[in-house]
């Protein structure tokens, strides 16, 4: 394949990506100077059992014009407290490697990169890390140490910093306070007309003066139940 493919090939698939991902609530994305190959992102955490509920993370992520056989960078913008996140802002996720399993660290090529990956892929990998660190290979040993031995001092720093990043929320964004949809209106008239079906549509055939056994061999049977059944249908 030529370069310019595969740079047609990386654009078509982050404009598609890009476009997808836009209709979620927890993620808000803009282009840097109209550039598809850098986001700049707010990754927003919705999850009150998260030490970092009601963050607005400033995030970027780079791409090549080998995506997607290639993975993307990520980083965040604004300092975070964490145990696999370097002062620079760059993470520490198994996602973010290069394809190919790595005996040196251990890692399974199913847990780095693939082309079956995507942006979101990574995206919902960064907010699963924030709240469940691997603090057996840190990128910041004090972070690390703190969540392990002193848990309510860690999460008084993940507060503070969700404080400092709701300055970032873009004017006139409304934060979510949940990702799950709201149900679709139930009109009276959907109750009304099940309760209304009368005793012949709710008769399946049974006899209204045979005995019980009668009925458990009717059941057994099932002839005519099917019958009325295929009629509905």
């Amino acid at each position: 394949m030529s370069g310019r493919g595969v740079t047609g090939g990386a654009k078509h698939r982050l404009m598609s990506e890009m476009q997808e991902l836009s209709k979620e609530k927890w993620v808000n994305i803009d282009l840097v100077n109209g550039n598809i190959m850098r986001w700049r992102l707010g990754l927003i955490v919705v999850n009150p059992e998260s030490a970092f509920n009601g963050g607005y993370f400033k995030a970027e992520m780079t791409f090549t014009h080998e995506y997607p056989y290639q993975p993307p960078t990520f980083r965040f913008l604004i300092p975070i407290y964490h145990p696999n996140v370097y002062p620079d802002g760059s993470v520490c996720i198994s996602i973010l490697h290069t394809p190919g399993e790595d005996i040196t660290s251990g890692e399974q090529a199913s847990e780095r990169w693939s082309p079956l990956q995507g942006v979101e892929s990574v995206l919902r990998s960064v907010l699963l890390l924030l709240d469940d660190p691997e603090i057996n290979s840190p990128a910041n040993v004090d972070a690390s140490v703190m969540y392990r031995d002193d848990r309510a001092a860690y999460n008084r720093k993940a507060k503070e910093t969700v404080e400092k990043s709701k300055g970032d929320i873009p004017q006139g964004f409304v934060m979510p306070n949940s990702l799950e949809p709201p149900p679709p209106p139930k009109t009276a008239d959907d109750d009304a007309a099940f309760w209304a079906e009368s005793d012949e549509e709710l008769d399946f055939g049974g006899s209204d003066t045979g005995s019980d056994d009668e009925m458990a061999e009717f059941d057994e049977n099932g002839e005519e139940g099917s019958d009325d059944d295929d009629d509905r249908s």
